[in-house]
This record gives structure tokens, sequence and C-alpha cells, in this order.
């Protein structure tokens, strides 16, 4: 890992696709391009090309292109956005529950993190428009192999710049809303899409008078997952890369570019943002209906933690209260869900700051076994391990404790591994 960390401004002139992320990503960082290739290969069938790079320009402006080589459609046009159009080549990418199996079956295990992260953002944002069940969600928009493949490179670059840099945050500049109608297998929808519109709730957009399809869905996603909506950090501009989509725009260059500033210096090098907190109690579920509320609470999008705790509320009843921590643009699509999921009629909420300290997953071998390790920079130059509960889990308590402590000692070799 680098010393130091980075901000990264995503400046969308002239929108944001999964392709021109990867694009501008590593045009900044040209020595990852191997890594994010190779992984993205992994996840492709044979017989439908390989991911490639390519120098062009866009209205003179020199840029990067990502794609499929010897491909139709490797053209990273985010305009005519093969997340949405119908086309005729490499279908099979299928259900989400099909994708995301491929991708934890063919990828490193952070960059199966990041791209089922994504993943699941643009599943869940199709549940809600089409009123299906996330897990039988089928992605007509983005069936086709070259989308998957974004995705599993923009996982890889994420995993990359988190191992190298910590801490590591992102802003993104006013979306542009572009205008019309784009065809999909639904039929013509209007821009932003949908699923775009659903995604980037709480997101700054500007209206610059082109029409198009100017942000997709993976784009989209690919943004929520990194949480751009916060402040732009100022600090030494120390690379930039652009990514280009093939469209020609009037008067500007159809380009996403990527500013990577250097942080200002910090004591602890913790990072301070703003959270809500939302809270209601209940005294009339089932223990059952109590367990199945909260884990579908804590695994929707933007929700950071969920505790439970226990009292007595009035006439002497047993009272369980939920006490969530979110994002703050999450917390209107948050407290709907509360309502749906449980039975209360009443919700509370604040917002707070909080101060979380940089830390980073390695995978270390310990007694013949592969362990995730979290690791956290605290101040005063300590440094704390501690080894991922679930793959302790399946021992004799006298067993996990030893690998605790074994997982706690850094030993040579664990930054090979680290991810």
């Amino acid at each position: 890992m680098e010393t130091g960390g980075r901000h990264i401004h995503l400046d969308a002139v002239g929108g944001v696709a999964g392709d021109m992320f990867v694009a501008a990503l590593l045009d900044a960082f040209p020595d990852l391009a191997d890594r994010v290739l190779a992984e993205a290969a992994a996840a492709l069938p044979a017989g439908c090309g390989r991911p490639a790079l390519a120098t062009g320009q866009s209205s003179g402006v020199r840029a990067l292109r990502f794609g499929l080589e010897e491909s139709p459609q490797a053209t990273g046009d985010h305009h005519h956005d093969h997340h949405h159009h119908d086309h005729g080549h490499h279908h099979g990418a299928g259900t989400f529950v099909d994708m995301r199996r491929r991708i934890a079956a063919t990828t490193t295990p952070r960059t199966a993190d990041h791209a089922i992260g994504i993943l699941t953002i643009l599943a869940e944002a199709e549940s809600r428009i089409h009123d299906v069940p996330v897990e039988a969600v089928h992605f007509h928009e983005i069936a086709d192999w070259d989308s998957l493949m974004d995705v599993v490179a923009a996982g890889s670059l994420i995993a990359a710049l988190e191992e190298r840099f910590s801490p590591l945050s992102w802003s993104v500049s006013e979306l542009p809303t572009g205008g019309g109608l784009v065809r999909t297998q639904h039929g013509l929808l209007p821009v932003p899409a949908p699923a775009t519109a659903d995604i980037l709730a709480g997101f700054h957009w500007r209206d610059d008078g082109i029409a198009g399809e100017r942000v997709t869905p993976t784009g989209a996603a690919i943004l929520r997952h990194l949480r751009a909506d916060g402040e732009r950090i100022a600090g030494r501009l120390a690379a930039s890369g652009t990514g280009a989509g093939t469209r020609t725009l009037p008067g500007m260059p159809n380009i996403l570019r990527a500013l990577v500033f250097e942080r200002a210096a910090d004591k602890d090098d913790a990072v301070t943002e703003h959270v809500a907190v939302l809270s209601f109690d209940i005294d009339d579920m089932t223990g059952e209906e109590i367990a199945a509320a909260a884990d579908r609470l804590r695994s929707t999008d933007g929700v950071f933690d969920l505790i439970l705790v226990t009292g007595t509320g009035k006439k002497g009843r047993p009272m369980h209260g939920f006490r969530l921590l979110l994002r703050p643009d999450a917390l209107d699509r948050v407290a709907d869900l509360c309502f749906l999921e449980s039975s209360t009629i009443g919700l509370r909420w604040r917002f707070e700051r909080r101060k979380i300290l940089p830390r980073r997953i390695l995978d270390v071998e310990r007694q013949d076994t592969t362990l995730r390790v979290k690791e956290v920079a605290r101040p005063g130059d300590v440094v704390t391990r501690k080894a991922e509960n679930d793959d302790l889990s399946g021992r004799p308590l006298a067993a996990r404790r030893d690998l605790q402590r074994a997982a706690e000692d850094p030993a040579e070799g664990d930054k090979r591994n680290e991810r």
C-alpha cells in the first residue's frame, strides 16, 4: 500500500457508463491494466471476444476506450448503450442469480465483493421498478457478456485501488440528464432510464441541452456503490485519466475524466463523514418476524449497520428497538422499507458525524487455512488485525481462538496475498 490516501473525482463531461469508468481509471493508473483485463477475461465464456483497451479521440481530446475486441459492440458507446439495447450477440448472462454465481466462481474474492455489490444495486432497482423479487430479476438490459465484463472490470479496479490507497474516497460532478427515449427489451423508456433515476436519487444533475442516454444503469450503480455523492476533497493533483464513448456530442467531448488527488495529511488518516441514525420500537412482532425484518433491512443498500436492543415498553410489554446507521441520502428510501418490513407506525432520525479508521482486507494463510483478515491502522502507528468470524466458524472454540491469535501476528508473505 502506498503512503497516504487518495480522493478520486469523476468529472462527467459527457456522462457515465461502465466502460467509460474503467477506461478513465485505467488511463489514470495504467499499471493496473494487466490485472483488470485478466480478471475481466476470466469472467467471459470462450468465443465471445476478449477485453481490450484502445487509444482514440473525442472532439479532439485524447481518451482511452474499453470494450470487447473483435466484437460488434466493443465500441464503448454509452449513448447507444449495450446495457439498454436489445442486441443479438453474446446473450446468456441471464438472471441476477446466474451472474452473481459466475462472478463469484471466476474472480478473486475482493473483486467479486465489489462486482456483486454493483450488480446487487442494479438488481434491487430492477426489483422495485418491475415489482419482482430480487432473486427473480432477469437483466434484460445487461444480458450481453460485454456488460458483465464492465461490472467485473470495475470491481477489479476498485479492489486494486483500495489495496493501494488508504483512505480512498470518491466524488462525482453534476450528472447530465440527457433526454428523449431509449429502446429496451421493456420497450421505449424515458431518459434517464427508470433504473438509473432510481439508483441515483439524491445525486445532483444538470441539463446541458444535449439529448440521449447520458448515464447508464451500470454507470449509476458504480457511482452508488462508490458512494460518490459526497463532497469533493481538495489536494494535490497526482494523476488524471480520460475514458470515452464513441458518440459525437455537439460542442463537447463525450468523455468521463478521473482526477486523482492526494489527500491532505491527517494525523491518523481517519475519514470523517455524515451519517443518519434511524430508530423505531415495536412490541407486536414475533421473534421470527423480527429476525427476518432485521436481515432484510441490514442488507439494504445504504445501510451501514443495524442493531436490535430489548427493553420494556408501555403496559410492561417486551419491546425491541431497531437502530439503523445509514447514508443520509438513503434515509427516505430506508424509512419506507421500515414501514413495509415491520409493524411500526412511527420513526425517529437524527444526523451525526462519524470518524472511521483506514482498513484493508488481507487473505492470509494460517494452519493450512486461508483467512480474510481485517487490518486497521490506529493512531500512534498502532495496527490491529482480526480474522473474519465466518472463516473461523465450524471449529471448536479452542481452535477458533488459536487461528485468531495466529491471524493477529503479521507474517512474511501476507502482503503478497493482499486484496
